[in-house]
C-alpha cells in the first residue's frame, strides 16, 4: 500500500505533499523523509474556517480564540504519495539512460514567492508590517484571515527569519480565492489591539522592575536602621560610663570633705583639751573609701579635678567676704580655659603676662588663681614674667575638666562653704 503522507525522520512531522516536505527541508536542513500510511490531519474550525493540521495546533487555536468546534476533513484530502522519481518517456534506451542520469537534478524545481491574498497583504501593510513579514504570516497561517496572520506575527516575532520573504516550489504556487477584507474601522481596531498588547507587556515589565527597586529600598532602609541602632547603643553605653565616673569622682570629693571635717574636729578637741576619740571605734565607710580611692587613683582626670577644685575652694575661702571678686576670678579663669580649648593653635590665648594690671587684679593677687592655671598646663617662662602653655602640652580633656569645675563653682552657692 502506498503512503498517504511523508514523515520527517528527524522530527516526526507529517506532510501531505512533496512540496511541503521540500520546504521543511529548506527551513530545518532535515533530509530524512519516508512514506507514511498515517494521514495528515485537516481539522477546520467551524467558526472562522482556520485549518489545523494537528491536535496541538487546534488546541492552541481554541486557547487563543475560544473556538471549540472543528470539522475533520482529513479523509477528503487523502491522496497516495510516493518518493519515487517518475521516469521520463523516451524514444530509445539511450535517451532513457540520459534521463535516468539527470533525474537527480530534475527534482530541483524553481523557487518562487508564494501567492497570498492581496487584500489581506495590503491590510497588513497598512497596519505597519513589512511586506516580507506580511507574506510570511499569510503563507504560514494558510491565508485564513487577517486575525490569524496577526496572531502568527505575535507568536513568531522573535524568529530570526521573520523579515525574510518565504520561497516555495513553483509547482506548489496556487491561486486562492480572495478573502473577505476588513473595513478601515476593523483595521484600526486591530492596530489598537496590537498597541494595547505591547503597552500591557511594557507596563508589566515596569511593574516588575519597580517591585525589585522597592525590595532594594527596603533592604537598604533596614541596614540603615540597624546601623543607627548600634550607634545609639554605643552612645548610651558611653554616657552611662561617663555618669559612673562622675559619681565616683563626687563620692571621692565627699569623702575628702568628710576626712577634712574629722581632722578639724580632732584639732578643735585637742585645742580644747578634750580627749581624742577612740581610734578603735568602727568606721564602716573608711575601708570602702580606701578601696575605691586605690582603684581610681590611676585615673588622671580625677586627680586633676581634685587639685583644681581645691584651688578654687582655697580662692573662695580666702576671699569669702568679697563675693564679686571671687565670681570675677572664676569667670576669668573660665574664659582662659575656653579660649585655649577652642583655639589651641592661637599663641595669644596660651601666653599670659603676669605683670598685666588686669590679670593681677582679677587672678594674680588671689591665692589659688595662678596655681589653677598651672594645673591646666600653664608654666612660668622668661624668669617668671609669663605664664605659657606649649602647643604640644595642650590637653583638651584637662581643659574640659577645668571648665566643668569652674561652672560648678560658679553655679553652686554652697561651693567652698565647708
Amino acid at each position: 500500500m502506498s503512503g498517504v503522507s511523508l514523515q520527517c525522520g528527524d522530527c516526526g512531522t507529517l506532510f501531505k505533499s512533496v512540496a511541503e516536505a521540500q520546504e521543511h527541508a529548506e527551513v530545518t536542513s532535515h533530509a530524512n523523509f519516508s512514506e507514511s500510511t498515517e494521514a495528515v490531519l485537516n481539522l477546520v474550525c467551524t467558526a472562522c474556517g482556520k485549518p489545523c493540521r494537528s491536535k496541538t495546533e487546534s488546541d492552541l487555536h481554541t486557547k487563543r480564540t475560544g473556538h471549540t468546534e472543528f470539522t475533520d476533513k482529513t479523509a477528503e484530502g487523502v491522496k497516495p504519495i510516493s518518493l519515487e522519481v517518475p521516469k521520463a518517456k523516451a524514444d530509445d534506451d539511450e535517451d532513457m539512460a540520459e534521463v535516468g542520469d539527470d533525474s537527480g537534478t530534475g527534482q530541483h524545481e524553481e523557487m518562487v514567492v508564494p501567492e497570498v491574498d492581496q487584500n489581506l497583504l495590503s491590510e497588513l501593510e497598512t497596519m505597519g508590517f513589512s511586506k516580507a513579514r506580511a507574506i510570511r504570516a499569510l503563507h504560514f497561517s494558510g491565508n485564513a484571515s487577517l486575525e490569524a496572520a496577526v496572531n502568527w506575527v505575535v507568536e513568531h516575532e522573535s524568529d530570526p527569519d521573520i523579515d525574510e520573504t518565504p520561497m516555495v516550489p513553483a509547482s506548489a504556487k496556487k491561486g486562492e480565492a480572495p478573502r473577505p477584507s476588513l473595513t478601515p474601522e476593523e483595521i484600526k481596531m486591530k492596530q489598537l489591539e496590537l498597541r494595547e498588547r505591547a503597552r500591557k507587556k511594557k507596563e508589566e515589565e515596569e511593574r516588575q522592575r519597580e517591585r525589585e527597586r522597592e525590595k532594594e529600598r527596603i533592604r537598604i532602609g533596614k541596614e540603615l536602621l540597624e546601623a543607627k541602632r548600634i550607634e545609639e547603643d554605643n552612645e548610651r553605653k558611653r554616657i552611662i560610663a561617663l555618669r559612673k565616673a562622675e559619681k565616683a569622682e563626687e563620692q571621692r570629693a565627699r569623702e575628702k570633705i568628710r576626712q577634712k571635717l574629722e581632722e578639724d574636729k580632732a584639732e578643735r578637741r585637742r585645742k580644747l583639751g578634750l580627749p581624742a576619740e577612740d581610734p578603735a571605734s568602727p568606721k564602716p565607710s573608711a575601708p570602702v573609701v580606701e578601696e575605691k580611692k586605690s582603684s581610681f587613683l590611676p585615673v588622671r582626670p580625677a586627680t586633676k579635678a581634685e587639685r583644681m577644685r581645691e584651688c578654687l575652694r582655697t580662692l573662695k575661702q580666702t576671699h569669702k567676704d568679697d563675693e564679686a571678686k571671687v565670681k570675677t576670678a572664676f569667670n576669668t579663669l573660665l574664659t582662659y580655659a575656653k579660649n585655649v580649648a577652642t583655639n589651641p593653635n592661637e599663641e595669644k590665648f596660651r601666653k599670659i603676662r603676669l605683670s598685666n594690671a588686669a590679670f593681677q587684679d582679677r587672678i594674680g593677687k588671689l591665692q589659688g588663681g595662678i596655681e589653677f592655671l598651672e594645673h591646666c598646663g600653664f608654666e612660668k617662662i622668661e624668669g617668671g614674667e609669663f605664664l605659657y602653655l606649649p602647643r604640644e602640652k595642650v590637653d583638651i580633656a584637662v581643659l574640659n575638666t577645668a571648665g566643668t569645675e569652674l561652672n560648678n563653682a560658679i553655679k553652686n552657692p554652697f561651693f567652698g562653704v565647708l
